[in-house]
């Protein structure tokens, strides 16, 4: 079944959870409906609207704290999409909305559309992938003070698992680290690094493993200087800074 309505279930044992939750939800991406030949994106007003109302009645509740466009339409009508956001706010169906993996001219064009700010864009972050730091993606986050928020901070496994020479070196200095920070995984390090960021990331675990989950909690205390942020960025890089 789909997580939603997993999580819906779990909701109606408990329904004061609800209060103290905030519930995020996308919408966008079509894969592989019945009948059509390929997956798509289609963030047409008719579809975003229909995508809420499946996500409400799958979750059992009234309304999503925030809605976001999960990857950029190459066929997005802004005008349309603020349409469907305005409707659902006014309708108490949706209280924010923001986007995931848009540039920077994405998000621009949307929010020139919209009275309300957009609350995040949720795009990959980790020591694999430095596009977001490099593409003006979080220079534009910092100016409009929008906290991103991060997804597959660990690289999907691969800091973990991979043998390439650039996972090594990058595991070598993830492991000094993590002892001179003095925390009980690397994984935790990495969230320190991502935390170490001006634009204040909100990072994402992806695990179902409530271990990982609290360890991922436990990082949240730690403090990284700016000259190990930067030994990461050199072994992610292989040289040093120009």
């Amino acid at each position: 079944p789909p997580c939603e309505s997993l999580f819906g279930e779990a909701l109606k044992l408990e329904p004061g959870l609800r209060h103290q939750l905030e519930i995020v939800s996308k919408c966008g991406i079509k894969l592989m409906p019945a009948g059509k030949q390929v997956g798509h994106y289609n963030c047409s007003n008719a579809a975003i609207v229909a995508s809420v109302e499946t996500s409400l009645s799958r979750l059992g509740v009234d309304y999503l704290d925030a809605l976001l466009i999960h990857r950029p339409d190459f066929l997005m009508d802004a005008d349309e999409v603020a349409e469907a956001f305005t409707r659902l706010a006014q309708s108490g169906k949706v209280n924010h909305f923001g986007v995931s993996n848009f540039t920077p001219s994405q998000f621009a064009l949307l929010q020139s559309r919209l009275d309300a700010p957009l609350v995040t864009n949720q795009v990959e972050m980790n020591p694999f992938n430095f596009q977001v730091t490099e593409d003006g993606t979080l220079d534009q986050l910092q100016q409009l003070r929008v906290r991103p928020m991060a997804w597959s901070c660990l690289a999907g496994g691969r800091i973990f698992h991979e043998q390439s020479e650039r996972a090594t070196r990058l595991r070598d200095v993830l492991a000094e680290l993590q002892r001179e920070l003095g925390c009980a995984a690397i994984d935790q390090v990495i969230y320190a690094w991502l935390m170490r960021m001006p634009s204040s990331p909100v990072a994402i675990s992806g695990s179902g493993n409530i271990d990982r989950v609290r360890s991922a909690a436990e990082a949240l205390p730690l403090q990284m200087s700016q000259e190990q942020w930067y030994r990461i960025w050199v072994a992610a890089k292989g040289r040093p800074v120009p």
